[in-house]
């Protein structure tokens, strides 16, 4: 399964269309979910992938629209992400299929740009761009490895302790957080 997010033009604006004006009537699931703040309803459409898809991602079969609608925090929501798959599925496995996708970027992307404020770097050069995405990549990986679930609460300890954080990567997981941090 692809993202198709607007940066590519025309393949955003094909998939859109076609799952907005199209006269077929698509493949469609929908499911709630409250928790956590917020409310959220999910409604995928898919459809056969047009020929002009299928000449750009080799393989594809249906092309994927979801929308997600409700109140996070008391303000409301309203987001519609586009997709490509390979997958011959049911609406329903498509739907569930969508949704764990998101939960990857929520607890993996999410911590990346909020925690490690990635997006705000503004790094030139291509190699130093991956050798900080890799070494923020080994730190979080280190620190959920040691069994911090919270980021910010691992990285406090260990910001200013070079000595915790060698123990931190010769442990592997062995200790508990608690022990690490005394």
């Amino acid at each position: 399964m692809i993202a198709i997010k607007g940066s590519r033009r025309k393949a955003f604006q094909l998939i859109r269309d076609r799952l907005t004006y199209g006269k077929r009537q698509p493949f469609q699931a929908s499911a709630s979910e409250r928790g956590h703040g917020r409310t959220s309803t999910w409604t995928l459409r898919a459809m056969e992938a047009p020929t002009t898809i299928k000449e750009i991602w080799p393989g594809s079969a249906l092309i994927i629209a979801v929308r997600s609608v409700g109140t996070r925090e008391g303000r409301p929501i309203d987001e519609t992400r586009y997709y490509v798959t390979s997958l011959r599925t049911t609406a329903k496995a498509l739907l569930q299929n969508v949704r764990d996708r998101w939960s990857i970027e929520n607890s993996w992307h999410w911590v990346r740009d909020t925690q490690r404020r990635e997006d705000a770097h503004r790094y030139r050069e291509r190699n130093g761009v991956q050798v900080l995405a890799g070494l923020r990549t080994l730190a979080l990986n280190l620190l959920r490895l040691n069994g911090f679930h919270s980021i910010a609460d691992g990285t406090e300890p260990v910001s200013h302790n070079v000595a915790l954080l060698l123990r931190l990567m010769r442990c592997h997981g062995q200790e508990s957080p608690q022990t690490i941090s005394a």
